[in-house]
């Protein structure tokens, strides 16, 4: 078996913690050729390149940001061993790494995430928001444990990961009080030159709903179109137009917006997943945000 040498990833942990050499010199008060040639002997036990050096700044490779991770987690259980021989309380809260992709509502992310939140043992979450093909990369290098998203994984994706769905609801129709009052009549075909805030042509939700507009031969007036849900929102509650939202926080999204329901649209479907890199569901806050969604949010 080839057993890690913890002493030289020690070493590595500290200089990646103090972001140079020179820092970790200081913190472990060592010289600096000790420190690299530890550097070097736990390169070769991992069999690749840790750091590089960017400027005068050294930057974690992939190999060495997923080194680190582990290393975390090692050296801060190491931590909470001494703390329980020494009769100190413990409860250090299993890490959970999640990225959320930017077209997700921040509501279902919100409610997607909560049951991980409410588990026996402590959670400690971190939320990374970004570009789903951005996220799925952070995936695969194991910094994050899943990644929540309103789309599938693409085949084109060069990603070896997971989509496993957590549930699915209608789109219900939301606007400013007098907007609501004004399209509920004769909904949907008020919606035909109605004011319409719409997400990009990118997301999957604004291509189901041109495909409704066009299936049901209603033509809105599109007054703005957003990559920020929640920026989309905002104009909505000023009374800039109307827009469509999950059916399945349709309560909080009027508490939230201070908006009212214009109509729901079945035809209309949103899908929500969570990516990840094991076929079979297997961190505890996963397995619960599974769970939860089926159960209880998309029920």
């Amino acid at each position: 078996m080839n057993w890690l040498n913890y002493h030289h990833l020690f070493y590595f942990w500290t200089v990646a913690r103090e972001g140079s050499i020179s820092r970790a010199c200081e913190q472990l008060h060592v010289a600096q050729p000790t420190i690299s040639s530890q550097l070097r002997k736990l390169e070769k036990s991992v069999g690749g390149q840790l750091f590089k050096r960017v400027g005068r700044n050294l930057v974690l490779t992939e190999i060495g940001q997923l080194v680190l991770r582990y290393a975390d987690e090692i050296f801060s259980l190491g931590q909470e061993l001494a703390d329980v021989l020494q009769g100190r309380p413990t409860g250090s809260p299993l890490r959970f790494l999640v990225g959320v992709a930017d077209v997700l509502p921040k509501l279902i992310a919100y409610r997607l995430l909560e049951p991980a939140l409410l588990l026996p043992e402590p959670v400690q979450l971190t939320c990374d928001e970004g570009k789903l093909d951005d996220l799925l990369m952070e995936l695969a290098a194991h910094r994050l444990d899943i990644v929540l998203s309103d789309s599938p994984i693409r085949p084109t994706v060069n990603v070896r990961a997971y989509s496993h769905l957590l549930g699915e609801c209608s789109v219900t129709v939301f606007g400013e009080a007098k907007l609501a009052r004004k399209s509920r009549r004769g909904f949907p075909m008020s919606l035909d030159g109605a004011p319409f805030l719409l997400p990009l042509k990118t997301t999957g939700l604004r291509r189901s709903l041109d495909h409704w507009f066009e299936s049901q031969n209603i033509r809105p007036q599109v007054v703005a179109e957003f990559e920020d849900s929640a920026l989309l929102k905002t104009f909505a509650q000023k009374g800039a137009g109307v827009f469509a939202a999950p059916s399945a926080i349709e309560k909080e999204t009027c508490r939230q917006y201070r908006v009212r329901p214009i109509g729901e649209v079945p035809d209309v479907r949103e899908r929500f997943y969570a990516i990840s890199v094991e076929r079979k569901l297997k961190h505890p806050a996963v397995v619960a945000i599974s769970d939860s969604a089926r159960a209880e949010l998309f029920a």
